[in-house]
């Protein structure tokens, strides 16, 4: 890891347990995202102050426009995955020179669709994290290690998660 990302993380580090340790409350975070639905199954999601468009491949009634919502999943996944061994490798002083992940996830649309009794979502997802650096593997599987636990989009799949859906007639 460079000095200046280094350097970076290491005050967001800071100053984040700093301001937890004065008041816990400072701990929550609100994270919001609205979508609105156009075409045949695609949507215009904004999240903040970005916004992103989602679509489907034809055979799932869309014209490929934009990744679909399982594909922006795999992204979520593997960016939070990125973002969380950069943070720990500050965290434990492990060397980190560069980072890269993948990942593929197996889903079967009989789930979807309703055609069967199978789960609608992914049935195994797949990643693949590859670090360079001078440390020796036996810090890097450590690295693994406390990243697989405070991740939070890996830690999204592994956990259930309540969610409460409200319909609202307009």
């Amino acid at each position: 890891m460079t000095t200046a990302p280094s350097t970076h993380l290491r005050a967001v580090v800071d100053t984040n347990r700093e301001a937890i340790a004065d008041d816990p409350t400072r701990a929550h975070a609100v994270f919001r995202a609205e979508a609105h639905g156009h075409d045949a199954v695609a949507s215009t999601v904004a999240l903040g102050r970005f916004s992103v468009e989602v679509d489907e491949p034809p055979a799932l009634g869309g014209e490929n426009t934009a990744p679909n919502p399982v594909e922006y999943y795999l992204a979520s996944l593997l960016s939070c995955q990125v973002v969380t061994y950069r943070v720990w490798a500050e965290r434990l002083g492990i060397r980190v020179d560069d980072i890269s992940a993948r990942a593929e996830g197996d889903l079967d649309v009989r789930g979807f669709f309703g055609f069967d009794d199978v789960r609608p979502g992914f049935g195994e997802v797949r990643v693949a994290v590859t670090l360079s650096g001078p440390e020796p593997r036996e810090r890097y599987l450590e690295l693994q290690e406390a990243v697989d636990a405070h991740c939070p989009v890996l830690d999204l799949t592994r956990n259930p998660t309540p969610v409460r859906t409200v319909v609202e007639i307009a």
